[in-house]
């Protein structure tokens, strides 16, 4: 299993919302200079986590991005979910064809032992990402003794 960029980044930002913004919005600008991706790549990423009930936006200009769940719901294979097609290690696992549309039928259907290896290797995998969140994230992060950055939005001096 390859991860694409859409997947690590997206991981990447939502990481960075929930580190360094909390319940507070995120501007997609900052998101991109802390995370050093493309804006314009960020927000189709976040359409997928959009759709996928992941984040939420505000529009206006207090508005920007924020987490529709706790950071402790989202886990990293809701996130892979959502930007992936699926969580194959390889195609001829999973689902039966009648169930999905693989991208090709295997010939050794139900006849194949190494096909077994590569379905337990992709429950394993889905049982590690799905045991990880967003919230162990943060605390990985606070632990390897990443800086916070405070939004300076709203920042007031007097």
């Amino acid at each position: 299993m390859r991860l694409s960029t859409k997947s690590r980044y997206g991981l990447r930002a939502l990481f960075d919302i929930a580190y360094n913004c909390g319940n507070m919005p995120a501007q997609i600008q900052d998101i991109s200079r802390r995370q050093q991706i493309s804006p314009r790549y960020l927000e189709q990423i976040f359409q997928n986590l959009k759709r996928a009930g992941i984040l939420k936006s505000k529009r206006g200009p207090q508005g920007g991005y924020c987490l529709a769940k706790k950071p402790e719901e989202i886990t990293v294979l809701d996130v892979l979910c959502a930007t992936e097609l699926d969580v194959l290690l390889v195609d001829c696992t999973g689902a039966t064809p009648k169930k999905r549309n693989r991208k090709t039928d295997c010939p050794f259907e139900g006849q194949c032992v190494t096909q077994t290896v590569w379905e337990e290797a992709t429950t394993l995998l889905n049982t590690l990402f799905s045991g990880i969140t967003l919230q162990t994230l943060c605390q990985r992060g606070l632990d390897m003794g990443i800086k916070k950055e405070q939004d300076h939005r709203f920042m007031y001096y007097i």
